[in-house]
């Protein structure tokens, strides 16, 4: 009597096709594994591809400076401050007259009859003679009778002085001279910007500083540390946070005449990307910001993700800056160049080089994933393959098992092969 065979004998469910696709699923997995995991989700680049030791960097289109004290220091050295660009440290600058400037002129014999005092003036308080106020004229002389016209653009009271002397000697009796700045329009200080009140200002001869004359101008409007002073000299120009006025002295130096000091507000942020504990824009809330209070305000490296080893800070430096951190710029163009820099906080070091090292305005700082979560990415993406192939092989074998269980045939075995018994 031959078998009587159930409904998998006709469908002929293989476990050896089973095993086939399944084994199919680990080759396309083991490819991802060779392929670097490049198609699995990311918020960044891994820490493998970003390791200087892992890539060609001449085929970077970056350069990558690990941090070091010596880079902190190069760091350092090349940070934007006025001092650093007016390097000037002379005291209060001489008032000098200048084109508009008014200007009085006293001029005084030794005794009645002379040039300018006639023999019968009468009782005097004193053998002198005031000049009407003049302005130093286009040419930048001022005009005295019978010495004619005085050189007084670019020179002092006492140089002027001179030159009148000079001039009327061998006509006066024993003359000497007194010059006054009576108006002073050409030797002045302008404060623009959000102040109290910008305005334009007669220098000091007793000497003002940037902090001095901002001062006078009613002071910054807004919040210190999201404020910036530009000073406006000769053609060049300098920037510095207001904050560094007042906590580095070498950055508060004397104003000179015709200085332009201009105050603006400029809200320092930085972006967190990666595995930190929050990411997004950040403000500074402080006018110099390290990069340990950088990765503070985020809420620090996320434990469970970060590997500590690839804290990086994405930033474009000054070509002869990234010279003197030894990059090769030969193969970049422009002023500027791309630099990532890396920090080790697996190292203990590391936290007292993040402690000084300064963060820029609109920098980005990127905490790389660990290789372990990398792995267990892969490893969730594999079970999800398998799955995919696994599951609806089982959805069939379950749905016939059900048919036959309610046909009367759960009780038959499944067979490959086709067979009769005698």
């Amino acid at each position: 009597m031959a078998k009587r065979l159930s409904f998998c004998d006709e469908r002929k469910v293989d476990p050896a096709r089973h095993l086939r696709l399944l084994a199919r699923a680990a080759v396309f997995s083991a490819l991802l594994v060779h392929g670097g995991c490049s198609s699995l989700p990311s918020s960044g680049p891994s820490n493998a591809l970003a390791r200087m030791d892992q890539v060609d960097p001449a085929a970077l289109p970056y350069a990558m400076v690990k941090v070091t004290p010596d880079i902190e220091n190069i760091l350092e050295r090349n940070s934007v401050r006025i001092g650093r660009v007016f390097i000037d440290r002379r005291g209060p600058a001489e008032i000098r007259f200048g084109i508009g400037d008014t200007v009085s002129v006293t001029i005084f014999e030794a005794a009645a009859g002379g040039l300018f005092i006639p023999v019968d003036a009468g009782v005097r308080p004193g053998n002198y003679v005031t000049l009407p106020n003049q302005p130093v004229d286009t040419q930048g002389n001022i005009t005295v009778p019978y010495a004619g016209p005085i050189k007084a653009q670019g020179r002092t009271a006492v140089q002027v002085q001179t030159a009148i002397v000079n001039a009327l000697k061998n006509r006066a009796l024993e003359p000497q001279a007194v010059v006054a700045l009576v108006d002073q329009k050409a030797s002045s200080i302008s404060v623009l910007g959000e102040v109290g009140t910008p305005s334009r200002f007669p220098a000091n001869a007793a000497g003002e500083r940037l902090l001095d004359a901002i001062s006078r101008a009613g002071g910054p409007r807004n919040p210190g540390y999201d404020t910036f002073v530009m000073l406006e000299r000769e053609g060049r120009q300098a920037t510095a946070p207001f904050g560094s006025l007042l906590n580095d002295p070498t950055n508060n130096i004397f104003v000179r005449p015709q200085d332009t000091i201009y105050v603006f507000t400029q809200p320092q942020t930085f972006v967190a990307f990666g595995a930190s504990g929050q990411q997004g824009q950040f403000g500074f809330g402080a006018w110099r910001l390290s990069i340990a209070e950088a990765l503070g305000k985020t809420g620090g490296l996320n434990d469970n993700l970060a590997d500590p080893a690839s804290v990086y800070l994405y930033r474009g430096e000054r070509r002869e800056v990234a010279e003197q951190l030894g990059v090769d710029c030969s193969r970049f163009s422009g002023p500027v160049v791309p630099v990532i820099y890396n920090l080790n906080l697996r190292d203990p070091a590391g936290y007292f080089l993040a402690t000084k090292f300064e963060i820029h305005n609109k920098d980005v700082i990127f905490s790389s994933n660990s290789t372990s979560v990398e792995s267990s990415k892969l490893l969730t993406y594999l079970r999800l393959i398998t799955a995919t192939v696994n599951d609806p092989l089982m959805a069939a074998v379950n749905a016939y098992t059900v048919k036959g269980l309610a046909t009367g045939l759960g009780g038959t075995t499944v067979v490959n092969t086709t067979s009769s018994v005698k």
